[in-house]
């Protein structure tokens, strides 16, 4: 089974890129967790990037505040996919610089962009693209998917004055 690499620039960042460590061991994918800083540890970050894909790692999920350069340079040095989450740091400019700095990414070095903080969100697109591979895991988000729609049908029944 493959395994997904969870960076973020620093510690601040955990609390966002949780979420994303979360949703994947509820998949029952192995995830890792590191802390790996584009501007104070660059060569971290290089031996990171460079070595992933033969780590066994699939799929790697970088997330990062302020300049946000993490997920591009992973994206730089590795063949695998990035998805790259912008997290509104203390020193954002309301989250906008490290949304554009993911999401506007030079041809060649995609970098699959979440929402601001949206670290949720990069845990399933991760399993989803582990999903295409692997049928057991493509089983447990059809059924999270199910879960999904099932929790807004009950909302709607639930709902005071709804007309029957």
């Amino acid at each position: 089974m493959s395994k997904v690499a969870v960076v973020m620039g620093s510690t601040s960042d955990l609390p966002i890129m949780q979420e994303a460590v979360d949703i994947l061991k509820g998949f029952d994918i192995e995830v890792d967790v590191d802390i790996v800083s584009a501007h104070r540890t660059p060569e971290k970050l290089f031996n990171f990037a460079k070595n992933a894909h033969k780590k066994g790692y699939a799929v790697i999920i970088a997330g990062a505040g302020g300049a946000a350069h993490l997920p591009g340079m992973v994206a730089s040095l590795s063949p695998l996919p990035v998805i790259g989450v912008p997290v509104k740091s203390s020193n954002s400019i309301d989250g906008w610089d490290s949304v554009l700095s993911i999401l506007q990414m030079p041809g060649g070095v995609p970098v699959a962009t979440v929402a601001l903080n949206g670290a949720k969100n990069a845990g399933i697109l991760a399993a989803q693209i582990l999903g295409c591979a692997d049928n057991c895991v493509l089983d447990k988000i059809l059924v999270y998917k199910e879960g999904l729609k099932e929790k807004v049908i009950q909302g709607a029944q639930n709902l005071p004055n709804k007309k029957q």
